[in-house]
């Protein structure tokens, strides 16, 4: 009991492939604003990492007070130069690791 059923294929005529252009050397346009924060470095005892805790002050949803947030950071520290309790400026980069993708961009004032 089996139907067979005649099926027309037509081939349809191959597309011409259109040449594709030279590659030109776009100019580059400069990289979005990266974010920068501000802290305290808590640790340095990795290897150019530095371990930078940045305080931000948030009002309370209920009771209106402001409360202190604390958040820490793992920063890229290439030259070695930062010490606990140095405050400085870190910058957005791209991931450097597992945890790391922020940078020391400059050391704000050293520890005494």
């Amino acid at each position: 009991m089996a139907v067979s059923k005649k099926t027309t294929e037509t081939k349809k005529a191959p597309k011409a492939k259109a040449e594709k252009p030279a590659v030109e050397a776009k100019p580059q346009q400069p990289r979005g604003l990266r974010k920068r924060q501000e802290g305290l470095v808590v640790s340095n005892k990795m290897e150019k990492t530095v371990v930078v805790a940045v305080v931000r002050q948030v009002r309370h949803s209920t009771y209106g007070k402001f409360v202190r947030r604390t958040k820490k950071f793992y920063a890229h520290d290439e030259s070695k130069q930062c010490g606990v309790g140095d405050r400085v400026r870190i910058v957005e980069t791209r991931p450097l690791s597992k945890l790391k993708c922020w940078k020391v961009e400059a050391v704000l004032t050293k520890a005494e």
